[in-house]
């Protein structure tokens, strides 16, 4: 299983409120959608905006696998397109929330329920050995920080495509790239630099391979 977190952000790495790529970035995240079998998203994200998970020429993808992971089974449903076109999405959550989402979304989505994990939070090695049994051999976490966090912690990413954007938010309340109670390393964790390229937009488009014990 190939892990790939995917994020656009700001120069200070803020990834939001509202930030976009530029149609070239949009391109990017949508030919890696393509590209990998299944996506896995934060359920903040989805409170927020109004994901598909859509591919090239924003095409919905039938065979590919779209997920969200919440501890607090607090998923929206009214007008989220998710839930409205293509195969029925993912609901990872806890135990505790099973019964209530199942009650709430019926055939809308499936509800997979999910131990916790050792570093606290959900199993996040749970939920990918849920997606290797379905038939995904490569998976991109497209946020929110919270979620890059916890996948960065557990220690299941292999690696980093960021676009740096030329912008600069300086709000110390927007999310970060990555964003927890502690530091994930000591106390960085160190990345491995595989490229960096400039486009014309001003962006640049690094990938990162995420160092496990090198």
């Amino acid at each position: 299983m190939k892990v790939t977190i995917i994020a656009a952000g700001t120069i200070c790495g803020r990834i939001g409120p509202g930030l976009t790529g530029s149609p070239v970035d949009r391109s990017f995240l949508e030919k890696m959608r393509a590209a990998t079998d299944a996506s896995l998203l934060g359920a903040e994200t989805l409170r927020q905006g109004d994901p598909e998970m859509r591919g090239p020429e924003g095409r919905l993808l039938p065979k590919r696998i779209r997920g969200f992971i919440t501890q607090s089974g607090d998923i929206p449903v009214a007008g989220k397109k998710i839930f409205q076109y293509g195969p029925p999405p993912l609901i990872f959550t806890g135990e505790a929330q099973v019964p209530g989402l199942h009650h709430r979304l019926g055939a809308l989505a499936q509800v997979v329920s999910l131990p916790p994990a050792s570093t606290g939070g959900l199993s996040l090695a749970a939920a990918l050995a849920h997606l290797a049994k379905l038939g995904a051999a490569s998976v991109l976490v497209e946020g929110g920080g919270g979620l890059n966090y916890a996948c960065l912690r557990q220690g299941v990413v292999d690696e980093i495509l960021l676009t740096l954007t030329p912008k600069i938010s300086g709000d110390q309340q927007a999310a970060s790239l990555c964003g927890g109670p502690g530091p994930l390393g000591d106390p960085f964790l160190p990345l491995i630099l595989v490229s960096c390229e400039a486009a014309e937009t001003g962006e640049l488009f690094v990938k990162y391979r995420v160092s496990k014990g090198e």
